[in-house]
């Protein structure tokens, strides 16, 4: 059984990296990633530096980072000494909490590097990504722990279809992140304006920002449409409210509300204010789906059919 305290650790994991991810989307959309100069771990040559605008966002970013790295390292050591004394009940979180710490490392590590050398934009578009797997690992954790905690909880089976299914579409999720994340550190947002059109056409002319843009308006589109095909699949094998039908139902909501708020994100580009806002959103809407989405596939591949005699 998990006790209330490691579920609130596991809590304030998530909560931070989804921090972390939120801030790190805050400095690359002010502008603000040499913000401490060229120094790492210090900023500006001091511990605690001068402030600007630009210095504060970064260093903020960076303690964020800092805490969470030690809640994600307590988090493990924790799971750790419980799979020590039960290898079995506990294998699947010790998982969770390696891959959190693994790709917290890693995610620290791109940012010291950005700083210290320069990096494309391309590389940089996979920082968000690092991040974006981090906080789905720490939110498989919170999951595991809220659904193990009265012991192991009721299991069903999943129909084997599900999982390659599940696979496609969260792997096309992450391309489609990745060609955001790629638009914003290139600053091509203006390539398309207007929406559903892009700059009053179909298909424009596909060149510099307006390609890169239209490509991922084009991937979300295909993506909506895959959720909701996934959504008619599940609910028709598993039934109203059965099996992973509420899940899956939830990443329909958010894909439509990841959908309308990069319409919102076009209609706002002239105000930076606004811009800036609905930018975060844009992230926070689609931080939740990708973690919806990696617990789906997990749930699809461990309760698949036949899985017994795999």
């Amino acid at each position: 059984m998990v006790t209330g305290r490691f579920r609130a650790l596991a809590l304030a994991s998530c909560i931070g990296m989804l921090f972390v991810l939120l801030a790190g989307a805050l400095v690359t959309n002010t502008g603000s990633g040499r913000g401490c100069g060229d120094d790492w771990p210090l900023c500006n040559g001091k511990f605690i530096p001068a402030y600007t605008m630009e210095t504060a966002i970064e260093f903020s970013h960076r303690l964020i980072t800092g805490f969470e790295g030690l809640l994600v390292v307590a988090a493990f050591i924790a799971i750790y000494l419980l799979f020590r004394k039960n290898n079995a009940d506990y294998k699947e979180p010790l998982i969770y909490a390696s891959g959190a710490l693994l790709f917290t490392v890693i995610q620290a590590l791109m940012g010291a590097a950005a700083v210290k050398w320069y990096q494309s934009d391309a590389v940089m578009a996979i920082h968000f990504g690092i991040s974006l797997i981090a906080f789905a690992f720490t939110l498989l954790l919170v999951v595991w722990s809220y659904r193990t905690k009265n012991g192991k909880p009721v299991e069903f089976t999943v129909p084997r279809a599900i999982y390659p299914r599940m696979l496609a579409v969260t792997i096309f999720c992450y391309i489609v992140v990745y060609l955001g994340a790629f638009i914003r550190h290139t600053e091509s947002a203006g390539g398309c304006l207007g929406w559903p059109l892009c700059n009053g056409e179909v298909v424009p002319e596909l060149q510099g920002a307006t390609a890169a843009v239209f490509i991922h308006r084009l991937g979300a589109l295909i993506f909506g449409l895959a959720l909701v095909g996934l959504y008619i699949h599940v609910r028709k094998i598993s039934g109203k409210g059965k099996g992973l039908t509420k899940s899956a139902g939830w990443a329909l909501v958010l894909v439509i509300a990841q959908i309308l708020s990069g319409a919102l994100l076009t209609e706002t580009i002239g105000n930076d204010d606004w811009f800036l806002f609905t930018n975060l959103l844009h992230n926070l809407i689609i931080t939740g789906l990708f973690g919806i989405l990696c617990d789906m596939l997990i749930r699809s591949w461990r309760l698949r059919e036949g899985r017994e005699n795999a």
